[in-house]
């Protein structure tokens, strides 16, 4: 069990763990997984952590099919610029290694913002705290769960 399985186990919502094995030569975490599981890539969720004005550290959600604006994810979290964190500082925050960051129990919350897409779908994928695991659960509990917000934060 990871703490995102925990989470998701102790707020007693649906979901469903999928395992796969993972490639350690694949950097494409997401796509390696949609690909894996047979899931269309579009229900796949990719966590990515990015830092807000320097300051802060808040967590955008976007399908692996697309790519995270950092201009839509700054002003959703209150701020002017947003740039990918630094990946020890993730892994210190979150608890979690890179290509298993969980929007799902990490150790310090922070501020998360999910894609309007995921409304699209009854259930979505995102990681379950480690490479080659993800959970299945519905956008609205994601939601729940982090206390984030549905709100366009993909490029178009």
């Amino acid at each position: 069990m990871t703490p995102g399985i925990n989470a998701a186990i102790k707020a007693g919502i649906f979901h469903k763990i999928h395992e796969y094995e993972h490639d350690p030569a694949n950097a494409g975490y997401g796509n390696e997984a949609a690909e894996k599981m047979a899931v269309d890539p579009a229900r796949v969720f990719k966590t990515l952590v990015v830092s807000v004005d320097g300051k802060a550290l808040a967590v955008g959600i976007v399908p692996v099919t697309g790519m995270l604006s950092m201009k839509l994810m700054a002003k959703a979290a209150g701020g002017k610029k947003a740039t990918m964190a630094d990946p020890r500082e993730v892994q210190r925050r979150t608890g979690y290694v890179m290509g298993g960051v969980s929007p799902l129990g990490q150790k310090s919350r922070l501020k998360t913002f999910i894609d309007a897409s995921a409304e699209s779908f009854e259930t979505i994928y995102v990681s379950a705290g480690r490479r080659g695991l993800e959970i299945e659960l519905s956008p609205a509990d994601l939601a729940r769960l982090t206390d984030g917000q549905l709100v366009p934060i993909q490029q178009e």
